[in-house]
């Protein structure tokens, strides 16, 4: 950020091949087939589409049609999707917390959804044959009510 500002004190910045130079200037090399600036622009995408706010107004859209026995299934390609998709996949298959004195048992309390199985992940077969799975995760949850 600091090398962008910087830059843009002394020029404009009009293309994207400029952004991508002054990042990969600012930024080393980690990864030898990925540029240094691809993690930035995923990240000005992110923002601007609102992908992550997207995510979470279709889950709970599809959470609130499904039918019972119906099974909704995500796949996630990058851990801040998954994060999305595993705590609303874990809140809503969980029991609320009860205050203590009520006269509720939380184990009275059904709830309308269920994780199906653990997550899926890639194997070395699929790996081999499409390295950009490496990242992906298949969550399953099942309506139970």
């Amino acid at each position: 950020a600091t090398a962008i500002v910087e830059i843009r004190e002394q020029r404009e910045i009009t293309e994207t091949g400029d952004l991508a130079e002054i990042i990969s200037n600012a930024i080393p090399v980690k990864e030898k087939h990925k540029h240094p600036a691809t993690r930035s622009f995923q990240a000005i995408r992110i923002y601007v589409n609102q992908e992550l706010r997207s995510i979470e107004q279709g889950l709970k859209g599809a959470a609130s049609v499904l039918a019972n026995g119906g099974r909704l299934s995500v796949i996630s390609f990058h851990s801040l999707e998954d994060r999305i998709v595993k705590r609303f996949m874990r809140d809503i298959s969980s029991r609320p917390k009860l205050p203590a004195g009520l006269p509720v048992m939380e184990a009275d309390i059904k709830v309308p959804f269920q994780l199906v199985a653990k997550p899926v992940t890639a194997g070395a077969k699929e790996l081999q044959a499409n390295p950009r799975a490496r990242s992906a995760r298949l969550r399953v949850l099942e309506r139970r009510i």
